[in-house]
């Protein structure tokens, strides 16, 4: 089995996979602006050829850990991390309504970015 190192490269806002020191995946995300600075997942990507292996619930997964470690909350605005978020409760609370809308219109503000 391939060993599987992920990195936060917060100033680039990218949460990378590596499987034997090769990337194969990224979360692209930013930090809300605005208190409590959430974390804010817009894109999971696997590289092709890597699919169903994991990966990209592995980088969700240490995604919401990192926030948590934090005292973030995650807001998902990619469909997969959404889909994840509501497949494990237990590890992805639901962001609060207001932290949603202001990472909804952070997003907006910046479409160039993402």
């Amino acid at each position: 089995m391939a060993e599987r190192e992920i990195r936060d490269d917060r100033e680039k806002g990218r949460l990378e996979a590596f499987e034997d020191g090769r990337y194969v995946g990224v979360v692209v995300y930013f930090v809300l602006d605005a208190e409590p600075h959430a974390l804010v997942a817009v894109h999971t990507v696997v590289d092709e050829g890597n699919e169903g292996k994991g990966i990209a619930g592995s980088l969700v997964r240490e995604f919401y850990a990192t926030a948590a470690r934090e005292g973030v909350p995650v807001v998902p605005l990619c469909p997969y991390a959404a889909a994840w978020a509501e497949k494990h409760p237990e590890e992805a609370p639901v962001p609060p309504d207001d932290v949603v809308r202001a990472a909804k219109e952070q997003l907006k503000a910046t479409p160039e970015l993402w």
